[in-house]
């Protein structure tokens, strides 16, 4: 069983930068970190997945050399790094975890955590 808690989110202008942080209790070595994002009435979008064992990434085209996800120091804790934000960006942004590789699709990860709303705004 593993839980997850999103941190980091708020208010930003465009242009700026914020960084989010999911923490994982229960956690595994063997385990796919990713964060989404969904707006109300919207579908979920993928944004990021980290392998935690072997560090290998995959990003979305609409965040690629924009955000980057990455391993804390400290082992249960994966951060999402957001430069360049924009209006477009605004979203609940949500930490997903499952045993095993990052899949293709949202319904493959099991665990999920609450969410932390981003707004990008003037």
């Amino acid at each position: 069983q593993l839980n997850l808690a999103e941190s980091g989110g708020g208010l930003v202008q465009p242009g700026g930068s914020l960084t989010l942080s999911c923490t994982v209790s229960g956690f595994t070595w063997n385990v796919a970190i990713g964060w989404f994002r969904q707006a109300p009435g919207k579908e979920r979008e993928g944004v990021a997945c980290i392998k935690y064992s072997s560090g290998r990434t995959n990003y979305a085209d609409s965040v690629k050399g924009r955000f980057t996800i990455s391993k804390a120091a400290v082992k249960d804790t994966v951060y999402l790094q957001m430069n360049s934000l924009t209006p477009e960006d605004t979203d609940i942004y949500y930490c997903a975890a499952r045993v095993g590789n990052c899949p293709n699709s949202a319904v493959e990860f099991n665990y999920w955590g609450r969410g932390t709303q981003v707004t990008v705004s003037s």
